[in-house]
């Protein structure tokens, strides 16, 4: 019996791929764009805000051993 994998379980699959690598890339770009065009302090506060969300979206999707 072959099991064919699921649409939701392929795309959480892709979600825990990329994470990582959108974070390390998102994150040092934006910040400096939004202290340079908008404010040191709402650039500060996107770096708050991009790493809370990343660090949640880490924790969520880590595979831990049983």
């Amino acid at each position: 019996m072959v099991l064919k994998s699921s649409e939701p379980n392929q795309s959480l699959r892709w979600f825990v791929a990329i994470t990582p690598l959108a974070g390390a890339m998102v994150f040092p770009v934006a910040v400096p764009l939004v202290m340079a065009r908008v404010s040191i302090a709402a650039g500060v506060a996107l770096a708050l805000v991009l790493s809370s969300l990343w660090f949640i979206a880490m924790l969520k999707t880590s595979e831990m051993p049983h």
